[in-house]
């Protein structure tokens, strides 16, 4: 079992940044194991979709839409991912969740809400 807790979301201007962290928590062995982690963002009547992953290798993918404006980092020695989104619009606006991925499953965060108005 992993246990994921996220911070760091708001209210904000348009054009301002915000910073998300998640935190991941286990028995040490199930920390070890985890290969990629990621954000997704979810609006009401929308599916979730992936906003930006890291790999344990810190091989990063972004969606189309944040590219150049997020940027997605970890560290290891305390088991947190971090997403620094800077130029924030209002279409960045939902519920930000962190995943950890292990080879046979996935975990999820609370969510955290980020609300960027005009």
């Amino acid at each position: 079992q992993v246990r994921l807790v996220e911070s760091g979301g708001g209210l904000v201007q348009a054009g301002k940044s915000l910073r998300l962290s998640c935190t991941a928590s286990a028995a040490s062995a199930s920390i070890f194991r985890i290969k990629t982690m990621g954000w997704y963002r979810q609006v009401p009547g929308k599916q979730r979709e992936l906003v930006a992953q890291i790999t344990s290798e810190s091989i990063t993918h972004y969606a189309d839409s944040v590219k150049g404006r997020f940027t997605i980092s970890r560290d290891n020695s305390n088991n947190t991912i971090y997403l620094q989104m800077n130029s924030l619009k209002p279409e960045d606006t939902g519920v930000y969740y962190c995943k950890a991925s292990r080879i046979f499953d996935d975990y999820w965060g609370q969510g955290t809400q980020v609300t960027v108005s005009s």
